[in-house]
């Protein structure tokens, strides 16, 4: 799955956008101490499974409180839908499984659109555009992050050197930073 078309933190990024959003709407400012959706910030980005029942039920009551539209709850519904739908790439590629993750992908999207929340809805498309990616990513495990990861390697050397003259300089330098964890790996094996 190209790491350009859904990173995990698009999952967390569409929630934080939809909390900052609705909270100043309904107050005129930012976020604060005060506001619990403010305090629950970090609880809305943990994983369901990772939160105690406590906290969680902390955090939702809290939300639904303070939010009467439901937009922020909506938002933390669709992320966690989606982290079930991308948590199958553990299982591998049964047939029964591909069609549960039809099914949850519906539901997703579904639940996204039904919200009629400008973010969701962004994110929705997003997914529904790079489905046959994720789909593979999901089925083989493959991604192209270490591909991605040299790429923005390269881009921030390029950057930093605000243009180099020579060529073997820039490609040397290119070559320095791309390599610096393997040189590290074979001088504390030596």
């Amino acid at each position: 799955m190209p790491r350009s078309c859904l990173t995990p933190d698009e999952l967390t990024t569409q929630t934080t956008k939809v909390r900052r959003r609705v909270t100043w709407e309904l107050k005129d400012r930012r976020g604060g101490k005060s506001d619990p959706e403010w305090a629950n910030r970090r609880r809305l980005l943990t994983g369901r499974e990772r939160l105690s029942h406590k906290r969680f039920v902390k955090m939702w009551n809290a939300v639904v409180d303070e939010d009467p539209s439901g937009q922020i709850v909506s938002s933390y519904i669709a992320k966690e839908e989606l982290r079930t739908l991308l948590s199958t790439v553990q299982v591998g590629g049964d047939p029964h499984l591909t069609r549960h993750r039809l099914h949850r992908l519906h539901r997703f999207l579904t639940w996204c659109i039904n919200s009629n929340i400008a973010e969701l809805l962004t994110l929705a498309k997003t997914v529904d555009a790079w489905w046959p990616e994720i789909n593979a990513f999901v089925q083989t495990g493959i991604t192209n992050a270490r591909t991605e990861g040299y790429n923005r390697l390269v881009k921030t050397v390029k950057r930093s050197a605000c243009g180099f003259r020579n060529r073997e300089n820039s490609a040397r330098r290119i070559r320095f930073h791309c390599t610096r964890a393997q040189r590290s790996a074979i001088q504390t094996s030596s």
